[in-house]
């Protein structure tokens, strides 16, 4: 098969006359050039490391949008001499896989190799994704997918042990500063914003470039006299949403944010991502149902109330609705975060939980079974039961375990809020209880409880 002469993406005769989007006229040409992302192109980071030893590999790109995943593949084919063939998730099938497979077979066969890049390569269903594999095995491309989404999740583990996972950074100020400056040089003349505003412009972008450009596009559109200030640039630009799916990896990360600032007792923290997740759109009964968990896994029986104050916040967010039922979840986040810590009933329950697991089908103790027949009362149902109130303290000393069962110590209450309390009862009892089993029978005992 002969190889064509004319690039792929050659210009048509007219296509220099047709209007271009400032971030495409930006697009970089050297690979160097683009910005955010040295710790994957430098020289000693992973793809420079390929590139310079001629022998780039399948890899996935992911990051957030905006970041130059795009621009990294095809200039890294172009070191490489490899044939570029960008394609979309959304508008190809396997169909269309095939033909392109087909093309890179016979090139290769010519002597120059294929750079397969996919974007939002996440949106194949697994069985699409399947029909990579071979062509990655064999090296008839080199694939590259470009996802905004977590690979863990969207991507088969096959695919994933064929390819590297290489993470883009969101651009930062220094490198939205960079693109900003260009556009300034490539128009030759300032974008005419006050400092305040041009931070801003930097903040409403989120790290993605491409919406920064567009927006500078847009402001230059609009050609308003004079020096924009934060005010003019409201309204001239619509604030990028902050990047937020409520199915995917986002709305994990800020959970987890939310959930572990209020175990570390950091409430200004944990409102911070309360808020993230409320502008986001997240359901607020989502919110609040995580709340509740933490109230009884993070909190527990350091502050009894905690669950208390979940629940009501809870039933007052629906009963109030949205907004002003926010203000009950902001309350709630406050308390938990500024409430003594204890997971000492989570812990216990998963210890008995692995107990009872390894154990298997232990019988109670006869002695603590109802009799309600004869026969029952035969086999010794409830024979020798110490009713605990006729006690002189109210506390037998009796085995509840299953017999054969050594006695074993689940809970474990913190030396922190209401369970310090509760750790005084407990070694209380253990100190009857020991006495007790001594004794061979429950005696009157002169400690306080």
């Amino acid at each position: 098969m002969a190889l064509s002469a004319t690039p792929q993406n050659a210009p048509g005769l007219f296509e220099s006359h047709a209007p271009r989007p400032l971030a495409d006229r930006l697009r970089p040409e050297r690979l160097e050039d683009v910005v955010g992302q040295d710790h994957l192109i430098g020289p000693e980071a992973p793809i420079g490391r390929m590139l310079a030893a001629d022998a780039l590999v399948s890899h996935i790109l992911w990051g957030p949008p905006g970041t130059g995943k795009t621009t990294i593949a095809r200039l890294a084919a172009e070191r490489t001499a490899l044939h570029f063939e960008p394609v979309s998730a959304v508008f190809s099938g396997v169909a269309e896989l095939r033909k392109i497979f087909d093309a890179a077979r016979g090139r290769r066969a010519g002597g120059q190799g294929t750079l397969l890049f996919v974007d939002e390569i996440h949106r194949f269903n697994r069985a699409q994704q399947d029909a990579f594999l071979p062509v990655v095995e064999d090296g008839t491309v080199i694939l590259v997918g470009a996802t905004t989404e977590n690979p863990s999740f969207e991507l088969n583990p096959a695919l994933l042990s064929r390819c590297q996972v290489l993470v883009l950074n969101r651009l930062d100020d220094a490198a939205l500063e960079a693109l900003l400056a260009r556009s300034e040089a490539l128009e030759k003349r300032p974008l005419g914003l006050t400092p305040e505003a041009r931070n801003a412009l930097k903040a409403m972008a989120d790290g993605d470039g491409r919406y920064l450009l567009n927006m500078t596009e847009a402001i230059r559109a609009a050609g308003p006299g004079g020096e924009i200030d934060t005010a003019a640039l409201a309204a001239l630009v619509q604030r990028r949403a902050p990047l937020y799916d409520k199915g995917q990896e986002s709305h994990y990360n800020l959970i987890s944010a939310l959930h572990k600032s209020l175990r570390g007792s950091d409430c200004d923290a944990g409102l911070y991502w309360l808020a993230r997740m409320l502008t986001g759109g997240e359901d607020p009964h989502y919110i609040a149902r995580r709340l509740t968990r933490f109230a009884v896994e993070d909190v527990g029986l350091a502050d009894p109330n905690a669950l208390t104050q979940a629940i009501a916040a809870w039933q007052a967010f629906e009963r109030i609705g949205s907004p002003e039922g926010e203000l009950a979840l902001a309350q709630l986040v406050i308390y938990l975060a500024t409430a003594p810590k204890s997971n000492a009933a989570y812990k216990a329950l998963g210890a008995a939980t692995q107990s009872a697991r390894t154990t298997g089908s232990l019988a109670p103790p006869k002695h603590i079974l109802n009799a309600p027949t004869r026969l029952m009362k035969d086999l010794g149902y409830g024979a020798d039961y110490a009713y605990d109130h006729d006690a002189e303290d109210g506390f037998s000393g009796q085995n509840y375990f299953p017999d054969g069962m050594a006695r074993q110590a689940f809970y474990s209450p913190v030396e922190r809020g209401f369970e310090r309390d509760i750790r005084k009862r407990l070694n209380y009892w253990e100190r009857l209880r020991e006495r007790r089993t001594q004794a061979g029978k429950p005696v009157p005992d002169d400690a306080d409880g």
